[in-house]
């Protein structure tokens, strides 16, 4: 019965449809532990048994710090200015004994037109039809990803340029604009000159020999109360945590005496040259002074994005962005300690 039913449904073994060559000795044989054709497994692939959070883990860059340090960020002009003019007046003058037929003693302004020049740089964002479906099957998304990345990219060289300019131009940085003072270096002698190895008083000493420098610049302009900003890098700003007495930090007598100061890190405070010698700079600034703001950042283009190009399987766009660099209107006002 067993064999009638099996050649009713054509069953096949080893390629063959045992009808009539099937006996009830060989249905019984079946019952026999077979012969495997395939590979031994007891497993399956691991990536059935993968989770994958869907949640993307993104890569955190240095912040971008250069518009809190000058105060401000303002558009001048658009794209299309190849320069950037400023109009100054400097009064000059001077008196003379008087006397009723004394004509002597004239009052003057000097006007001068300092110049800047913007520079304009791009970047592009490409992807392939593949590309995004196998990214896609990973559930990322893609363009999204990469058009963040392409404003992070524009972003980053317009922060740096705000610290240093861009060579071979009048554009100039936070803290290398050719009119600033020259920097003022730490008390003591090396190696006891870096903050790291100097103690609480010596490092709040330092900071008063910097207030005392803008003091001296400005010709007594500024004062402990005038709002002012004092920048440093993440890693020299925690020795203001050294304690100076009965508890009390580096930070605390800063706020205590200088009530409207305010403390900014920056990265880029400390400043590698060529040959990869880091210096640390402390920069402290005056942020207005009689109405008028010490320094800005600047850009003639802060982004535009081009039409997206669509070709047979691929896509790409440019975007692109200016920078002047900083705009550091009165630099007397402007103190600078190097070798901290």
């Amino acid at each position: 019965m067993l064999r009638q039913e099996l050649n009713e449904r054509h069953v096949f073994f080893d390629g063959h449809q045992y009808k009539k060559l099937l006996t009830d000795n060989d249905i019984r044989a079946m019952d026999a532990q077979p012969v495997l054709g395939s590979s031994p497994n007891s497993a399956i692939p691991t990536i059935f048994t993968t989770y994958i959070d869907p949640k993307v883990i993104e890569y955190l860059f240095a912040p971008l710090k250069a518009v809190e340090v000058a105060g401000s960020e303002r558009i001048f002009g658009d794209w299309t200015d190849n320069t950037l003019m400023f109009k100054t007046i400097e009064f000059t003058g001077e008196v003379q004994s008087y006397g009723d037929y004394n004509n002597d003693g004239a009052a003057k302004a000097n006007a001068n037109f300092p110049q800047r020049q913007p520079y304009l740089y791009q970047t592009f964002t490409r992807y392939g039809q593949l590309e995004i479906e196998r990214t896609g099957r990973a559930q990322l998304d893609w363009i999204r990803q990469l058009e963040a990345s392409s404003i992070w990219t524009l972003n980053q060289y317009q922060n740096k340029s705000y610290f240093f300019g861009v060579d071979g131009l009048k554009n100039y940085g936070l803290l290398n604009d050719p009119a600033l003072p020259a920097a003022i270096p730490p008390s003591g002698t090396a190696p006891n000159i870096i903050w790291a190895n100097k103690n609480a008083l010596e490092i709040y000493n330092d900071i008063i020999a910097l207030f005392k420098q803008l003091v001296t610049q400005s010709n007594g302009l500024v004062d402990a109360d005038t709002p002012m900003t004092l920048a440093m890098s993440p890693q020299i700003a925690t020795n203001l945590n050294k304690s100076v007495e009965f508890g009390l930090n580096v930070l605390w007598y800063i706020k205590e005496n200088y009530k409207n100061m305010k403390i900014v890190t920056a990265p880029q405070m400390a400043v590698k040259d060529s040959e990869g010698v880091v210096t640390e700079f402390v920069r402290l600034k005056a942020d207005n002074i009689q109405n008028q703001i010490t320094e800005e950042v600047s850009t003639p283009l802060k982004l535009k994005a081009f039409p997206l190009f669509v070709q047979h399987s691929n896509y790409s766009q440019k975007k692109a962005q200016g920078t002047t660099g900083a705009i550091i209107y009165r630099p007397v006002f402007v103190a600078r300690m190097a070798g901290v």
